[in-house]
C-alpha cells in the first residue's frame, strides 16, 4: 500500500488564506474604477442647455404635420424638418402613410434616402401599379430611391399601425407621374 503523505494543517490554514486574499485582489481590482468614478457621478454640474444655433433639435410631438397635397384625408401626411423638396438644396422629411393608402407610380429628378422609423412599408418598382407585388420593409429598414426610376409605396390595408419613413434628399425633386391622366394617390 502506497502512503500519501498528508500536508500540515498550517500549510493548508496558508492556502486557503492565499486562496482567499487573491479572490478579494481581484474582486478589488475589478471594483476599483467604479469605485473611482463614483465621487464624479454624484458630484458632476448637470448639462447646459443646448444653443439652438449650434444643435437643432426636433422631437416628434414637434412635428407640424401637413396633409399631403391632394392626397385622400386620412391617407398621408408629411412634416418639413429641414430645408424643401421643391427648393435647390439638401432636405430633410418624415411621411406618414396610413394603412390602405399607397402612391401611384412617380420619379423623382435626384435620389432619395429612405428610412423606415416605425411600422412596415411595402414597396415596389415599375411602372405598372401592383400593390400585390410590393415587399414589406421593417422598421429599421432603408430604401434607397433612384432618380428617375419608376416606383410606388404605401402600407397595405389591414396593417395595426401607419408607417413613419424618413427622407433626406436634395430639392427640387421635380415629381413626374408614371400615368399623369390617373390619381397619384391610391386606395388599397
Amino acid at each position: 500500500m502506497i502512503e500519501v503523505p498528508t500536508p500540515p494543517l498550517d500549510a493548508i490554514a496558508r492556502l486557503a488564506a492565499d486562496a482567499a486574499e487573491a479572490s478579494a485582489s481581484r474582486r478589488a481590482l475589478l471594483l476599483a474604477p467604479f469605485l473611482a468614478a463614483l465621487p464624479a457621478a454624484f458630484s458632476a454640474t448637470p448639462a447646459a442647455a443646448i444653443d439652438p444655433n449650434d444643435t437643432a433639435v426636433t422631437l416628434p410631438d414637434r412635428y407640424q404635420w401637413q396633409a399631403r397635397s391632394g392626397a385622400p384625408p386620412q391617407s398621408s401626411e408629411s412634416a418639413a424638418l429641414y430645408g424643401s423638396i421643391d427648393q435647390p438644396g439638401p432636405y430633410a422629411v418624415v411621411v406618414r402613410w396610413y394603412p390602405g393608402y399607397m402612391s401611384a407610380p412617380h420619379s423623382y429628378a435626384t435620389d432619395r434616402l429612405c428610412f423606415v422609423l416605425s411600422g412596415t412599408w411595402w414597396v415596389n418598382s415599375g411602372e405598372r401599379f401592383e400593390p400585390n407585388l410590393t415587399v414589406p420593409v421593417p422598421a429599421g429598414g432603408f430604401v434607397r430611391r433612384v432618380a428617375r426610376t419608376w416606383h410606388y409605396d404605401g402600407v397595405k390595408r389591414g396593417e395595426p399601425e401607419p408607417v413613419v419613413i424618413g427622407i433626406i434628399g436634395a430639392g427640387p425633386v421635380d415629381i413626374k407621374l408614371a400615368e399623369p391622366g390617373k390619381p397619384p394617390w391610391r386606395e388599397v
